[in-house]
């Protein structure tokens, strides 16, 4: 995020906005401009506390104030909205909002004694004399106006002169005027903006299963827990759900509903117990089944939860959310077909459920189905874009399509988010790696490791190769090592270790790696890729017959299946590795007489002479042989 200077305000303008928005009371365009401020900066408490009197429902405001709080621990302004709110208990340190003025009934109360002794104008304008002489003053003044306004109109105009004192330029306070107060300054906060922040609406989430009409005596525990349970505050809703049990001792769903929250808290025994006393009170009630299941499969996710679904669906045939459940109780054991069954049920039931769609696109991308996978998902993140398992299967699905620009965007929002999911930056370094950012891999599998040192062991590789890449030797070795452990049949890994052993200048544990690479590879542009190390490995080697048929052989395949760089480079070595040969210049032929063959037989410059034979043609008799010797001048 980019620093400014005090002096550089760039914000400055759409802040006024928003503040001036909020003024007219136009919440909307308020909350547009406040959020729009918080992408480009999400460490402002001024902003966040802005935000609160901009939106519209109580959870949201004690969001925006809890996370102004987090920026700014001393910020008066954000104490004060939680205490009223209720959400932070009363603090005596923690002063009322100021008033810009006194009351005029404190003014009333006070004693004589007890009022401040008044000083300057006002002091002097309460002394009797000089009031005195005002009225004199004001006399002589008017007696001025008399004359020359009437008597004398016609020989003097006079006309008062007005001066026009520029004053300070205005501003706007740090707060809202709701609180009046004074912003103390931000400080830094390593938390991300909300994605509700991002919503035109915030996304409902699954309400409670039943609406049971409450008798009189609980109604009004029932709302304040209800309440509870819409912010996630599973503690206040459990308290006030066994506060209604004295009153409706028989109702099952008060034991559901408090084993549910139990179950959001991961407290696995006491949800199981609260279930099974729901179902004492009602053995047909169903939810309480579908309860069973989801928690003992948390406890353990071979559990096999079959019965407790067909329970459930017997006395609940059209409660959506157990479809949901069992389809990824089918998932989670190969049967998808079954699953896509209860799918297509629970989005009869739940209509326009992002769960339901991102089942879905689990689904197909266990029937490696992507294009259906990815168009499930989309569906979901259409449709709530709050839900974080949305962007990690997104980031999956834009993997495995090689996409990686899409990858990238919804594996940065996930890890800002989930900031302990190891598995989330292992996979943000390999897209990383993808797009050739090799020192940004390289951080974000650092922190994968230190999170979850084992459990990101597959993803090692992506950090050897950004190693090799930077000509890290030392740590692409380390790293590649482990790569080969948990996958020695990978082309990459094996080309990836060569290579790394070729920089480290170990080249007969480069040739060994690079052989079974060959072995490996399946593709054209992989065998190119294994023939090229192969090559300048075997020249370090001084195996220059194996690097010179290396070479030759890279030559010898299609050009679109390597670099231009990669053919040059072998073309280059072949002219030195293999000089051409000189070729002796070609004899002019002879003449040859009808009657045979003549051979000339040179002698040197310096001197002598050369004798010409005249052969016979083939199956003739000369009848004589010439002999001459001319005689050569030097």
């Amino acid at each position: 995020m980019a620093d400014y200077s005090p002096d550089e305000k760039p914000d400055d303008a759409v802040f006024q906005d928003a503040v001036d928005a909020l003024r007219r009371g136009d919440k909307p365009r308020a909350k547009e401009l406040l959020t729009q401020l918080l992408k480009t900066n999400q460490n402002n408490a001024t902003y966040w506390v802005w935000l609160s009197a901009a939106v519209d429902n109580t959870r949201e405001r004690i969001y925006c104030l809890q996370a102004a709080l987090k920026l700014d621990p001393e910020n008066g302004t954000a104490k004060r909205g939680l205490i009223l709110l209720g959400a932070l208990a009363p603090d005596e340190t923690v002063q009322p909002f100021p008033m810009n003025r006194p009351r005029a009934w404190e003014e009333k109360l006070l004693l004589a004694n007890e009022k401040p002794k008044e000083r300057g104008f006002r002091a002097v304008m309460k002394n009797p004399a000089v009031r005195l002489m005002g009225v004199a003053v004001i006399g002589a003044g008017l007696c001025a106006v008399v004359i020359f306004g009437f008597v004398l109109p016609n020989r003097v105009s006079l006309a008062p002169t007005q001066t026009n004192t520029p004053g300070p330029s205005p501003t706007f306070t740090g707060t809202p005027t709701l609180f009046g107060a004074t912003a103390a300054p931000t400080r830094v906060f390593g938390g991300p903006t909300p994605l509700s922040a991002y919503l035109p609406q915030t996304y409902t989430p699954t309400a409670l299963y039943v609406n049971t009409p409450r008798p009189p005596a609980s109604v009004d525990q029932y709302r304040i827990a209800k309440a509870a349970y819409a912010k996630g505050d599973w503690d206040a809703f459990i308290l006030n759900m066994q506060l209604m049990l004295p009153l409706e001792p028989d109702s099952a769903d008060i034991y559901y509903y408090i084993g549910e929250a139990y179950r959001f808290k991961g407290e696995t025994a006491n949800a199981l117990r609260y279930y099974n006393d729901a179902l004492e009170k009602d053995p047909n009630f169903g939810p309480p089944y579908l309860g069973l299941a989801r928690t003992r499969l948390l406890i353990n996710p071979r559990f096999n939860a079959a019965p407790l679904f067909v329970e459930a669906i017997k006395h609940d045939p059209f409660h959506g959310e157990v479809y949901l459940e069992r389809a990824r109780f089918y998932i989670g054991r190969g049967d998808i077909e079954d699953a896509l069954d209860d799918l297509e049920k629970a989005l009869e039931f739940m209509p326009g459920s992002p769960e339901v769609y991102l089942t879905y696109a689990e689904a197909y991308l266990e029937q490696e189905d992507v294009d259906k996978a990815l168009a499930a998902a989309e569906e979901a993140y259409a449709l709530d874009i709050t839900n974080l398992s949305t962007y990690r299967l997104l980031s999956d699905l834009y993997i495995e399509k090689e996409d990686y620009g899409r990858a990238f965007d919804a594996l940065q929002l996930y890890t800002n988010y989930e900031t302990e999911d190891a598995t989330g930056f292992a996979k943000l370094g390999q897209v990383y790696f993808r797009l050739g950012e090799y020192e940004s891999a390289i951080r974000v599998l650092d922190r994968a490791v230190e999170l979850n040192k084992n459990g990101v062991r597959d993803y090692y590789v992506y950090r050897g190769l950004a190693h090799v890449e930077l000509g890290n030797a030392n740590e692409a070795i380390d790293d590649l090592t482990i790569a080969v452990d948990e996958d020695d049949q990978s082309f990459e890994v094996r080309l990836g270790y060569a290579r790394a052993y070729y920089m480290d200048e170990k080249f007969g544990s480069a040739f060994q790696q690079i052989e079974v690479a060959q072995n490996l590879a399946e593709s054209d542009e992989e065998k190119a890729l294994s023939l090229y190390w192969l090559a300048k490995i075997q020249e370090e080697r001084e195996e220059i017959s194996d690097a010179i048929q290396a070479w030759q052989a890279l030559l010898e395949l299609d050009e679109d299946v390597m670099t231009p760089e990669m053919r040059k480079e072998a073309q280059a070595r072949l002219k030195v590795l293999v000089p051409p040969t000189n070729t002796p210049k070609p004899v002019t032929p002879t003449r040859t007489p009808r009657s045979g063959t003549a051979t000339v037989t040179p002698t040197p410059k310096t001197g002598g002479s050369a004798t010409v034979t005249l052969t016979p043609k083939a199956g003739t008799t000369p009848s004589r042989t010439p002999s001459r010797t001319p005689t050569r001048t030097p």
